[in-house]
């Protein structure tokens, strides 16, 4: 089967559109062939070797694809040849197949297509956890939801609209200010001001009752986490889902003590492995919100198989306005 092989970790331009060897079901998994992945910011970190979590090599890197079941083992039950699945897979989306156990394969609604399936894997997921796992939101509850234009941002701020909370958006731009606002957020919140670490505060404050808020979900980490830590209510907590920015922040304990405030982080991968019981009753969720119209998949820009650097590229450069999918059997 075609695929996107890694045999050396390095950049994008030394990972080669090759070859690997069909994967062969055992009797519990379900052969994919796989129709739409999303890039990931994760799959520059696998591909350079810094994920907590790589495999034997040679491998393809790319996680979640969804596609269509070719074949299925012999003690399968859920599943049949022609059914639409998003899988768990950890890695070895960018290639034609994959195979992984039933269980960590999901039925998509009739009405979700491959391609949006795709585009809200790993981004609503993450998000769920995030919110309703760590941070154990409420209805009425404020969130402040930085990196909002990400995948990931996108998807916490409509969660948190879909669960009765009052959001506010940061984005490291002013001209993505109106992209929060008509995609739901109460507020949009500009991180790019000068002494941020003051004018965050003054920002929310001033969007918020004079409050701080109940929830900071933080893809971003750096300078932006330092901040954002100090517009935090009583009780507060920060859910820390990536480092973005760049730099991985420190925080002093007295701090947390002071004002009874919880620094908590996710990964979202070992949900996948310690409690897919969990991660299945999420996506049931998640599903169920998106057929009742709450949720709506990130707009999406697809690409051909042999274009996967130039999706990479607009990953790496943060470009890319739209969730990034690519499509090995187009």
């Amino acid at each position: 089967m075609r695929a996107v092989v890694i045999r050396e970790f390095g950049d994008i331009a030394d990972v080669p559109l090759g070859s690997l060897p069909d994967p062969v079901p055992g009797p519990d998994d379900v052969l994919v062939r796989i129709q739409a992945v999303a890039v990931n910011f994760v799959d520059l970190l696998v591909m350079e070797g810094k994920y907590q979590f790589l495999p034997d090599r040679p491998f393809a890197p790319g996680k979640l694809p969804a596609g269509v079941v070719e074949a299925a083992g012999s003690a399968v039950t859920a599943f049949r040849p022609g059914d639409r699945v998003l899988t768990m897979a950890e890695h070895g989306g960018y290639a034609e197949l994959v195979a992984v156990p039933q269980g960590q394969c999901l039925h998509l609604p009739e009405s979700l297509s491959v391609t949006d399936a795709a585009s809200m894997a790993l981004a609503f997921d993450t998000a769920w956890f995030a919110l309703r796992d760590r941070a154990r939101i409420q209805p009425g509850e404020s969130v402040l939801v930085l990196g909002a234009t990400g995948a990931v941002g996108n998807a916490a701020m409509q969660l948190a609209k879909a669960w009765g909370a009052k959001v506010l958006a940061g984005v490291s731009s002013p001209d993505r200010m109106d992209d929060v606002l008509r995609a739901g957020a109460d507020a949009a919140i500009d991180l790019s001001r000068d002494n941020l670490r003051d004018d965050l505060r003054k920002q929310v404050h001033a969007v918020n009752d004079g409050a701080g808020v109940d929830i900071v979900i933080d893809p971003l980490g750096g300078d932006i986490f330092d901040a954002a830590v100090r517009v935090l209510a009583w009780r507060g907590r920060l859910v820390v889902v990536g480092f973005a920015a760049g730099r991985i922040p420190e925080i002093r304990a007295n701090y947390l003590l002071l004002k009874n405030i919880e620094v908590s982080g996710l990964q979202v991968s070992d949900y996948r492995k310690h409690d897919p019981d969990r991660m299945a009753a999420c996506f049931a969720e998640l599903f169920s919100l998106y057929e009742s119209g709450k949720l709506t998949p990130a707009a999406s820009e697809t690409f051909p198989f042999d274009r996967y650097r130039d999706a990479l590229t607009l990953m790496r450069e943060r470009t890319a306005r739209k969730r990034l999918i690519l499509q090995p059997n187009r």
